[in-house]
């Protein structure tokens, strides 16, 4: 019977120490080639990816440190070569490498970063030529940004002594390769910037490889002189180089010396320009001087004897005054006539002739006023003498003065016309000519 004691068991964390550190100690600088998939980029800054082949994946991880001095940006599906070393991710039970450098598969890191970089700011408008600025023909005052001790500055301070020696150099010393290179460049146009009195700036270095060259291909030295309110030039390298700042600037120049050549002319060039100006400009001006001569005598033959012209002036003068005072006078007349007819106008208008034309009116008004009242009065009462007499006739009065009275049942004062209206012992009001009297039926008959 065999025992458990006598076993070696080991955990499943020992085991995995014991395989990573079999890895880590026998793989520990090893170069992988492969196409990346499932690529993460998490806040931590570390890189996640997968390197996988026709038959086989490899998961890797690339820290934070190293992910920093990558000059291009992997994507899924992109082929890497990776350099790292092999160890055991303890949390899955998964080996995996750790990756410390990456490089595109047939291009060179660098390269697919000028590439990607350029295509990126191009994307941007950097490169833009309506965003370029002119280069003046005749600066005053030159600004460098390169290196105190390269080739670069002592081969622009030769033309320009040769070109103009008077014109005026201010360098602002750089350096133009290795870590930090990038960052001072950039630093140093906006300082330039700053500094304001620069009609023009040179950016650049002599010759060297693509790493050498690299500060000038840098994301921050783009910007900065993209952001240059002074003319920049750039001139990096070899004619044949180029980097993203010759896209970004407002001229590129193949080399420094090509530079200087191209930011200022020499006095020679300059004074033979000015001398064919100048012969230029006195053949304009004779032909121009010749041509208005010409028109001058012909004006001078157009001009007619002033006196003979002041004698018309004079005449037609004496013409417009007599008939200025026709016409003055003429007006004066109208005004005096329209000032009559508005005269009389005005007196037919006094109020004091209308109103005595109506105190007429009213005069007159009254008396036949007057007359029609008395008429109508006169008819009135012969009307009421006729229609008296009438009611005189007809009135019971004058009946009952013939000897008649009115007799009135009481109570009631109902007038008795028929015999059947009264029976014995009724009261009666009997109404004379003169009084009344009551009295009382004893009897009726017929």
């Amino acid at each position: 019977m065999v025992l458990f004691a006598e076993k070696n068991i080991l955990s499943v964390s020992q085991l995995t120490g014991l395989v990573r550190n079999v890895l880590e100690d026998n793989f520990d600088h090893v170069w992988v080639e492969g196409e990346v998939s499932n690529l993460a980029t998490p806040g931590s800054g570390h890189l996640y990816f997968t390197l996988k082949d026709a038959s086989a994946q490899l998961r890797c991880v690339m820290f934070r440190a190293s992910v920093r001095a990558l000059k291009f940006k992997p994507s899924d599906g992109m082929g890497l070569i990776a350099r790292g070393r092999l160890s055991v991710f303890d949390a899955r039970g998964e080996y995996q490498l750790i990756v410390e450098y990456l490089e595109p598969k047939g291009i060179g890191a660098l390269q697919l970063a000028f590439i990607q970089l350029k295509e990126r700011l191009a994307k941007e408008g950097l490169f833009s030529d309506s965003h370029k600025k002119d280069i003046p023909r005749l600066p005053q005052r030159i600004g460098i940004v390169t290196s105190a001790t390269g080739a670069a500055i002592h081969d622009i301070l030769n033309v320009l002594n040769r070109r103009f020696a008077n014109v005026q150099v201010l360098l602002r010393p750089v350096k133009v390769q290795g870590e930090g290179a990038a960052e001072e460049i950039a630093a140093a146009v906006n300082d330039l910037n700053r500094y304001g009195s620069i009609d023009v700036m040179i950016v650049g270095r002599g010759g060297g490889s693509l790493e050498d060259l690299w500060a000038f291909n840098e994301e921050i030295v783009a910007r900065a002189i993209y952001r240059s309110s002074i003319p920049v030039i750039s001139a990096v390298g070899h004619e044949i180089d180029f980097t993203i700042s010759d896209f970004v600037a407002d001229l590129r120049a193949p080399t420094p010396s090509a530079a200087a050549e191209m930011v200022i002319k020499s006095k020679a060039e300059i004074s033979a320009e000015l001398e064919a100006l100048f012969h230029r400009l006195g053949m304009a001006v004779r032909r121009l001087l010749n041509e208005h001569w010409g028109e001058l005598n012909g004006l001078v033959r157009a001009v007619k004897d002033p006196s003979m012209l002041l004698g018309h002036l004079a005449q037609r003068l004496d013409d417009l005054e007599g008939r200025s005072w026709r016409c003055i006078r003429q007006l004066l007349i109208r005004s005096a006539d329209t000032n009559h007819f508005l005269h009389d106008r005005l007196r037919l208008q006094n109020p004091v002739l209308r109103l005595e034309r109506c105190r007429e009116q009213l005069l007159l008004v009254q008396s036949r006023i007057e007359k029609t009242m008395m008429h109508t009065v006169e008819r009135a009462g012969q009307s009421l003498a006729f229609n008296a007499g009438k009611l005189q006739a007809l009135s019971p009065l004058a009946t009952m003065a013939r000897g008649y009275s009115i007799v009135k049942k009481l109570p009631g004062g109902a007038v008795v016309t028929d015999r059947d209206q009264l029976a014995p012992g009724d009261s009666l009001d009997i109404l004379l000519r003169k009084g009344r009297a009551i009295c009382r039926v004893e009897c009726t008959h017929d």
